[in-house]
Formats: structure tokens, sequence, C-alpha cells
């Protein structure tokens, strides 16, 4: 299979895969992790690879440090957060951005973590022209009480002036998940495990994100 969803046993995993060439936000080459063998077989008796890559690489959750200055960085994500319930809801239909008119209708309640699949989730090249969440699309969700938001493109906003769906998101203390492959999930309640490296006042964590289905 692609790096799109993988199932085992009713779990999707819903991560990108880190490797060399992968997409990385606006094709930086500076963004593209690289891994260096630093030992091996049969000189060391062993194998160990060193990783240097960004923390946004590939599917990640962004912690307010990110666009808030003195926010609060990675370690403060809370796993009781990110292991819950969620909805996925289709809007492959959005060309180019999310907005307002997009979320008012969809069922959203108070306190929940929504995933928003759009067609960046089929593409494995970046595309500067990627589905994002428009400022007043951020603000609806927060109307709403959400949680937390995730989405598939390695941005949830497309280089807006002053950054406002991240600050907007940031200020109601939801959660920021980027980089999702939702291609192969249909749309529904899906329980969330979303588990961020543990690292220690960084303004992101790159994440392995799973989704389990509830459905029968």
């Amino acid at each position: 299979m692609s790096e799109n969803a993988h199932m085992s046993s009713r779990i999707f995993d819903v991560s990108m895969r880190i490797q060399a060439g992968m997409q990385v936000y606006k094709n930086n080459p500076d963004k593209q992790p690289e891994f260096t063998v630093t030992a091996d077989f049969p000189a060391d008796g062993f194998h160990e690879t060193r990783v240097h890559m960004d923390v946004h690489t590939g599917t990640h959750i962004d912690a307010p440090r990110h666009m808030v200055e003195n926010g609060l960085t990675s370690e403060t994500l809370s796993l009781e957060a990110l292991i819950r319930p969620c909805t996925v809801f289709d809007l492959t239909h959005v060309e180019e951005v999310i907005t307002a008119a997009d979320i008012v209708p969809l069922d959203i309640q108070p306190g929940d973590f929504v995933l928003f699949k759009t067609r960046n989730s089929y593409e494995d090249q970046f595309d500067f022209h990627f589905v994002y969440v428009g400022a007043d699309a951020a603000q609806a969700l927060c109307d709403k009480g959400i949680a937390g938001v995730g989405v598939d493109g390695l941005g949830i906003e497309r280089s807006q002036p002053g950054h406002p769906t991240h600050q907007k998101l940031f200020a109601a203390k939801a959660v920021i998940i980027e980089g999702l492959r939702l291609g192969q999930i249909e749309p529904g309640p899906y329980e969330l495990l979303a588990l961020p490296l543990a690292l220690q006042g960084l303004d992101a964590a790159p994440a392995r994100i799973a989704l389990r289905s509830l459905s029968d």
C-alpha cells in the first residue's frame, strides 16, 4: 500500500512515512529528513542510523510555541487529549479553502475532535495550492467548542499574514494535527490514537497516528 492509510484489525494508520524524498512543506530542501549510517556490519558488528529532521516533518502535532511567542511547548501535549473519540468529515469537494460555510452545517458538538479529509490526502507531492482552513472556518470551529482539529495538508493554513488560523485555534486551546493521510478513511466516528514523540521544549512533535473504527 502507499503512504495512505494502512489497515490491520480495523486499525488504520494515517501517518506519513518519514523517508528521503518525501513530501515536505513548499518542497524546501532544508526540510527533507536526512539519514546517516553511523555504524554498520561487518566493521562494527551492529547497525545504527542518525536522523536529522524538522519537528514539523510529515504527520505532526503543533504546539502553541509554533505560532505564539513563549507559548506552551511540545511536552505539554496531553495524551488524554490525543487518545480519544474523533470524527472524520469528508470535505473532498472543497477546492482551495475550507470556510465557515463548510463548517457551520457539520454536526460538531462542544469538546469534539474533528479530522478533515480533503483532496490533500491524494497528493503524493507537495501541492502549493493545498486545501487549508481559513480564518473564518477556524473561528467557526472555536465557536463550536472543538477540542482539536486534524488536517491532511502539511499546514492547517497557507501562509496567511499573522497566521490567524493557528492563532484562533491555539487561543481556544485546541490541538492541531497536520499531515494526516485520510485517502482510504470513510467519514464517521473513530477512536483517535495520536502518539507524539516525547520531545521537550519544542514547537511541534512528529507523531504516529492511527484511527480505530468504532463501527461494526
